[in-house]
């Protein structure tokens, strides 16, 4: 089965971190650009950041520049989003999300609250 499956969302406090990771299976993370894109409570969505299939390049939002980064695993097949200095409007529903040419695919989403 090709999906997609999200993990390690939760509740930190502003100021800290959390690690999103996103499990593929029935394809190759290699084959496509990967990106995680989220949504508030309330809000539309929000492109965060991705990277390219070898990994060589990585497009951050201008709001997560500096803080997030996205890395890939591609002998887990595995996309990760390391999220430092988190802020309360960091708190959203996060998606991974696999994309060639116009074709893409979704996992479910990890939620992330952060709160004090």
């Amino acid at each position: 089965e090709v999906q997609l499956v999200e993990s390690g969302g939760g509740l930190v406090q502003p100021g800290g971190s959390l690690r999103l990771s996103c499990a593929a299976s029935g394809f190759t993370i290699s084959s496509a650009y990967m990106t995680w894109v989220r949504q508030a409570p309330g809000k539309g969505l929000e492109w965060v950041t991705a990277i390219d299939g070898d990994g060589s390049n990585t497009y951050p939002a201008d709001s997560v520049k500096g803080r997030f980064t996205i890395s890939r695993d591609n002998a887990k097949n595995t996309v990760y989003l390391q999220m430092n200095s988190l802020k309360s409007e960091d708190t959203a529903l996060y998606y991974c999300a696999a994309y060639w040419g116009i074709d893409n695919l979704w996992g479910q989403g990890t939620e992330v609250t952060v709160s004090s």
